[in-house]
């Protein structure tokens, strides 16, 4: 029990003596205002938990960002390119542009989200605000207003990704981030598999439907279910802990505790220390800012093939719709992987082997679509392609825990890594030309060198940090600290 709590709860005056005293037992018990430290770890349990349901529905927003972002893959051979009169090349430009919008909002949104302080209505705003322009992309008729809603649909969605790290990185110790990274992550793989199920049967069955083609209905009924997402995700999500109103006075001070114990200094601190204006100098001065974000870059390009896995799953010479269904598995056990991976990753507090084990196995996955037509082999290979998810799941954590203070810097370098990193999307948008096909020998090629770069730089980043840990502990031994402090992991 804190004083304020004992003073409130008494009818008499508190002594001087009986507070001096209360101070000493604090000092000597830093749990005593929760009570001890057992009831403080039940306490914790409780806060987790709460915590854990509300943003449990940052995994279904991020399936609807995923599901409206990459619709038109899985139109594409069913009448969008035939109706918006698209060449191989325009259609590639329809994905790419989507980055652009993405790429430019990156920053301004996370920085006007850790200013705001209430994520539980700004995500949720631009949610309704990009599903209205993916039902939009419905009615177009050529390929100029096809750009523009794709354009406009990046540069809104931009504010979720990047802001639902931050909201992460806000509320979980470095001991937990990587498995709630995870599960967050994994609404972006399972929007791969049920995706391509949900559009299987629109583009099956909606066809002429009130004289509009199947793939229109796709971007009407997927856009109207992510508005009305968008309107439930502002009753539940959280804000951060110092403007949450749905926590108690001892969760929100516990909330706050575990964000100061795993830094060695509080969020609120900082803010009010360094400023938004001093964190966005911080964050972009900082080379490992960038040159992480340039290896982020390279496993995305080699992650290309995601827009267009249902062109891959065609070449295994099945009719279109089988072809969709087949989609699903692969990033089913995507999910899998990616769930085992971080949460293995997390208790053994590694994470450069969690990381290139994935990418290994991937490049793996595309040595064999480049050597065999063989059926099974081929779909094997998409096995081993979508498990590197996993590993891009594993480097996202490390990011968090390599950037942690103070907020406002670390708001900034999420949103420049990941606003970065989407230049690998672009790119990859044009290493999939239809003469490239059915092997996609030159695609998966690409892919390798990708990947490959990425482990490199990625071994680099690792060997840094580890000099960093050296130089932490030697400065904590010239001072004659016992207690090991702050750490980056690695």
């Amino acid at each position: 029990m804190s004083i304020s709590q004992y003073s409130d709860s008494a009818s008499l005056p508190v002594s001087k003596e009986h507070v001096e005293h209360v101070d000493h037992c604090e000092d000597i018990d830093p749990d005593a205002e929760f009570g001890g430290l057992e009831a403080r770890k039940e306490l914790e349990r409780k806060l987790l938990w709460k915590l854990d349901l509300r943003m449990s529905i940052l995994v279904l927003i991020y399936i609807l960002n995923y599901v409206d972002r990459n619709n038109a893959g899985a139109a594409r051979s069913r009448g969008l390119v035939a109706d918006l009169h698209l060449t191989d090349q325009q259609f590639a430009t329809l994905l790419s542009i989507l980055y652009v919008g993405y790429i430019i909002m990156q920053i301004p949104s996370n920085m006007f989200l850790n200013f705001t302080g209430k994520p539980s209505l700004y995500l949720p705003a631009c949610m309704a605000v990009w599903g209205m322009i993916s039902a939009l992309t419905g009615i177009t008729t050529n390929f100029t207003g096809a750009v523009l809603t794709r354009f406009f649909l990046g540069f809104v969605e931009a504010a979720f990704f990047p802001g639902a790290l931050f909201l992460i990185s806000k509320w979980y110790k470095r001991t937990e981030i990587g498995f709630r990274t995870a599960i967050l992550y994994c609404g972006n793989i399972i929007s791969n598999a049920f995706g391509a199920l949900i559009a299987s049967g629109i583009l099956g069955g909606m066809n002429n439907v009130l004289g509009h083609a199947a793939w229109r209905w796709l971007f009407y009924l997927e856009g109207g279910l992510t508005v009305f997402v968008a309107i439930c995700a502002i009753f539940i999500l959280p804000d951060f802990p110092s403007t949450t109103k749905w926590l108690s006075d001892d969760e929100r001070r516990l909330a706050l505790r575990r964000m100061e114990e795993d830094a060695g200094v509080g969020d609120q601190k900082e803010t009010e220390q360094g400023g938004r204006a001093h964190g966005l100098y911080l964050a972009v001065t900082d080379w490992k800012v960038w040159w992480f974000a340039m290896a982020v870059n390279a496993q995305v390009i080699s992650l290309s093939f995601n827009a267009y896995f249902p062109t891959l799953s065609a070449t295994l010479g099945y009719n279109p719709t089988v072809t969709l269904l087949l989609v699903a598995p692969p990033f089913i056990f995507a999910v899998i992987v990616t769930f085992c991976l971080c949460r293995h990753s997390d208790y053994k507090q590694e994470r450069f082997y969690h990381i290139i084990s994935s990418w290994i196995a991937g490049i793996i996955g595309f040595i064999i679509a480049i050597s065999t037509m063989n059926t099974a082999a081929r779909y094997v290979s998409l096995f081993l392609m979508a498990q590197s998810y996993a590993g891009l799941v594993v480097m996202l954590a490390w990011m968090n825990n390599s950037f942690p203070r103070p907020p406002s810097k670390r708001a900034v370098c999420v949103a420049i890594i990941n606003g970065f990193s989407q230049l690998g999307n672009v790119a990859g948008s044009y290493i999939w030309p239809l003469t490239w096909g059915p092997t996609y020998r030159n695609s998966y090629g690409i892919c390798i060198a990708g990947s490959g770069t990425a482990i490199i730089m990625a071994w680099v980043f690792k060997q840094h940090l580890k000099s960093l840990n050296e130089e932490l502990e030697r400065e904590e031994q010239e001072k004659g600290i016992k207690e090991k402090g702050f750490r980056y992991l690695l």
